[in-house]
């Protein structure tokens, strides 16, 4: 019998992973979203970046095709790059976007206003992601390996300190129910981090963690300042 506030470990070895239909939906939006972009915002041919990530995603369906329940060196590769991938052409967008902005004329002020929020959302998408793949291992890691054996956590949540609260509150906590964070909790942290600029209920742990939620608000807030700043004198 397992006691109160303690997981069993076999019941963490025997949980299901996580879906794989949200990941590739949101991989999938934030391809187009970047596919969508005006001519001068991207990085080479229209198709090549999109045509790249779809390759990487078809690829890492094949491994998982329902569940992520299995992880090869491949895959965690593959997975990280495609991350990357789309990561690097929207910073390279957003740079392009940035210099159309800033230029003393603006040709199609509502076409780039539009294109700034492609970026923006992709970038939620993107460093949410990001978040998903690195924290713990990955979302392979977190709900197939022992809880002990995973790697130092990236992110404290607030179920991970939720288990001495009320006891409703408590019985959804890291400790006694076995949770573990999914995509929709770390694009919420993405989304959060982007709005507020700064962390809100989850705290980054590691540097890199730091580090990524570092750069997705500096370039939110550039964003967003430059938006309003341009944005009603190219709409007047």
């Amino acid at each position: 019998m397992v006691q109160r506030g303690v997981t069993s470990t076999h019941a963490r070895t025997e949980r299901r992973g996580e879906a794989r239909l949200p990941a590739a939906l949101a991989v999938l939006t934030a391809i187009a979203l970047y596919a969508l972009l005006p001519e001068n915002l991207l990085l080479g041919p229209r198709l090549v970046i999109p045509a790249l990530g779809v390759l990487l995603l078809v690829a890492l369906v094949v491994v998982n095709p329902r569940r992520m329940t299995r992880q090869t060196r491949f895959s965690r590769i593959a997975a990280l790059v495609l991350v990357g991938l789309i990561g690097f052409a929207n910073t390279v967008a957003l740079v392009m976007l940035l210099r159309a902005l800033l230029a003393s004329h603006v040709q199609d002020g509502r076409a780039l206003l539009v294109a700034a929020l492609q970026v923006w959302l992709t970038n939620i998408i993107v460093f949410g992601l990001a978040f998903w793949e690195l924290d713990r291992g990955g979302p392979v890691a977190r709900t197939q390996r022992p809880r002990a054996d995973l790697p130092p956590a990236d992110f404290r949540f607030s179920q991970d300190e939720n288990d001495d609260a009320i006891s409703e509150v408590a019985a959804g906590s890291s400790k006694r129910s076995g949770w573990v964070p999914a995509l929709h909790d770390y694009l919420y942290v993405s989304l959060t981090n982007s709005t507020a600029f700064s962390p809100t209920d989850t705290m980054p742990l590691t540097g890199r963690a730091k580090l990524l939620m570092g750069v997705e608000c500096s370039s939110a807030l550039i964003v967003s300042v430059l938006l309003i700043s341009r944005g009603v004198g190219i709409l007047q």
